[in-house]
């Protein structure tokens, strides 16, 4: 008796020492699962999913945790396209129910195969050209009444807008008045339109405010301010009480890519923007870039931009409805907002740094100015940054790293079935 006493004294220890221990290990998991809910949705796939990126893009930071919506129903016109697929992937993972209309004329059906994988959930979709109003309204006609729309549908490349500018302003402009009259008949009147830094042609200085001039320089950027300058008009209707709510989102220069490099940039033919080009030299794709411009006033004679990173420019989207059109901190039935980070890069600042990302120089000529460039053009996102609580994340490592890990698993866009393979940048 008196051994197994003894026994039992040693024991009493050890048994309230793994007691503790269970209490704490208990504590942990539930302090983690609370700490989880709080997360922002792209945090949560980050934990949940083993090809999500260590860092968090897009929705982290500036608007705090998105609100739960309540599954808004969003229409997303051009929603396959770059800068729509990102923001869909957004959407998504937000808890919106999204349904994209798109003519697939500068995008890949794949895309909502990706889309797929990145969210796991698969967005509604219609193949519809805006400027067919019999497919448009039927779109409109038998489905519940949408509570937003994100237009991003357009034609987009400055230089083919100067040589074909009849195409451009029947494709923008009509396409975008066929959308405004369907959503006016079927009520829904709220709006968020993806309108360009081009309205404010060749500013007289830089950084660039809402108020400025705007004197576009080129037919992209005439068919973007006609649109901006109707949809204005619908917001001073004074016939009885204007239900109107738009939110016109200038953009700057977007680049980069999806971290799972799932979903990028992937331009028809010869690439009209930047990085798309570069990382098609970077991969074999082309044999050197042309620097179009190399006797502008700047710091290396090339042209500077602001480039913003395209899942940043996506989180600016979901701000937009979250703060304005469903929130309360939108003063005027229509607001303008420019989203870019405020710093400007020439073209030869992003060579090197994509050579830095992808570990190779980048062969480049230097070649005469483009019809429609300007000198030197980078936002002050100050109004972006107090009313939506929105601002850029991402630097110009992030954006070319992104971009080149797109590069290399998809050397050829959407074009191969499947991608090449995971690469770390």
């Amino acid at each position: 008796n008196k051994e197994r006493r003894s026994m039992l004294r040693s024991a009493r220890p050890r048994t309230v020492a793994l007691a503790w221990a269970a209490l704490l290990a208990l504590s942990l998991c539930l302090s983690i699962a609370i700490g989880s809910s709080w997360l922002e949705p792209a945090q949560r796939l980050s934990l949940a999913s083993p090809r999500s990126p260590p860092r968090c893009v897009g929705l982290s930071g500036g608007g705090g945790v998105l609100s739960s919506p309540g599954k808004k129903r969003i229409l997303v016109t051009g929603g396959t396209g770059y800068i729509g697929s990102h923001t869909v992937v957004q959407l998504l993972e937000g808890g919106y129910h999204v349904t994209i209309l798109d003519n697939l004329s500068n995008s890949r059906k794949m895309v909502l195969d990706r889309v797929e994988e990145i969210t796991k959930m698969r967005p509604e979709f219609h193949e519809v050209d805006l400027c067919d109003e019999q497919q448009l309204e039927s779109v409109f006609a038998n489905q519940p009444k949408f509570d937003a729309v994100i237009h991003f549908a357009g034609l987009k490349a400055v230089g083919e807008s100067v040589s074909q500018p009849l195409r451009y302003w029947q494709n923008n402009v009509g396409g975008s008045m066929c959308l405004l009259k369907m959503m006016q008949k079927y009520n829904c009147t709220n709006l968020v339109f993806s309108s360009s830094a081009t309205v404010y042609g060749a500013p007289h200085k830089v950084p660039i405010t809402e108020d400025f001039p705007l004197q576009t320089t080129n037919p992209y950027g005439a068919t973007k301010l006609a649109i901006e300058n109707l949809l204005r008009d619908l917001a001073k209707e004074k016939d009885g009480d204007n239900p109107w709510k738009i939110v016109l989102l200038r953009y700057f220069n977007p680049i980069g890519a999806h971290p799972t490099g799932l979903i990028g940039e992937d331009p028809n033919g010869i690439p009209n923007n930047l990085l798309p080009y570069i990382s098609q030299v970077a991969v074999g794709r082309r044999e050197k870039l042309s620097v179009f411009g190399s006797d502008y006033q700047t710091k290396d004679g090339t042209g500077v931009r602001d480039y913003i990173h395209v899942c940043d420019l996506s989180h600016g989207h979901i701000l937009a409805l979250e703060n304005a059109l469903f929130g309360t901190r939108m003063a005027n039935k229509c607001e303008v907002y420019n989203l870019g980070t405020g710093q400007g890069y020439s073209v030869l600042d992003m060579v090197k740094a994509f050579g830095k990302a992808c570990g190779k120089d980048i062969p480049y000529s230097l070649a005469p100015r483009r019809a429609g460039d300007v000198a030197e053009c980078y936002a002050d996102p100050d109004k972006a940054k107090r009313e939506l609580l929105w601002t850029a994340k991402l630097g110009i490592d992030e954006m070319c790293q992104d971009t080149w890990r797109w590069q290399k698993m998809n050397p050829n866009g959407y074009d191969a079935s499947k991608v090449c393979g995971t690469m770390e940048a």
